[in-house]
């Protein structure tokens, strides 16, 4: 089992920045990638960017791609999320979690089901 907690949400005005750190622990020696998802409030839980644990490939949503950068600190089991160019649509519960499945290795995985651990939250609030 892996336990992933997240931490760095606020409230930033539009066009600002933020980072997004999240620290696993466990088993992590098991883990094939680490994604980002984020949920606003009545819309289902949406990929935001993964990466291979092994590789550090990354892969990313339409949306943020250019604005978002995710990275991986191996030695510390943790990674990261640097959010700038921030909007409103923006705003938002984000998630960190791990895949101890085989075939996100590649690239990460961008499905919630793919994921076998997930963090508690943090919230993210762009203002206009």
């Amino acid at each position: 089992q892996v336990v992933v907690i997240e931490s760095g949400g606020g409230l930033v005005q539009a066009g600002g920045s933020l980072r997004l750190s999240c620290a696993a622990s466990g088993r992590t020696f098991s883990m094939s990638a680490m994604g980002w998802f984020r949920q606003a409030p009545g819309d289902e839980r949406e990929f935001v960017a993964a990466i291979s644990w092994s590789s550090g490939r990354t892969h990313y949503a339409d949306s943020v791609e250019d604005r978002f950068t995710i990275s991986a600190d191996n030695a510390k089991n943790s990674v990261y999320l640097q959010m700038n160019s921030l909007k409103p649509e923006d705003t938002a519960v984000y998630f960190c979690a791990a895949s101890l499945y085989e075939h996100c290795s590649g690239y990460g995985c961008f499905h919630p089901y793919d994921y076998t651990s997930w963090g508690q939250g943090t919230q993210v609030t762009v203002s206009s």
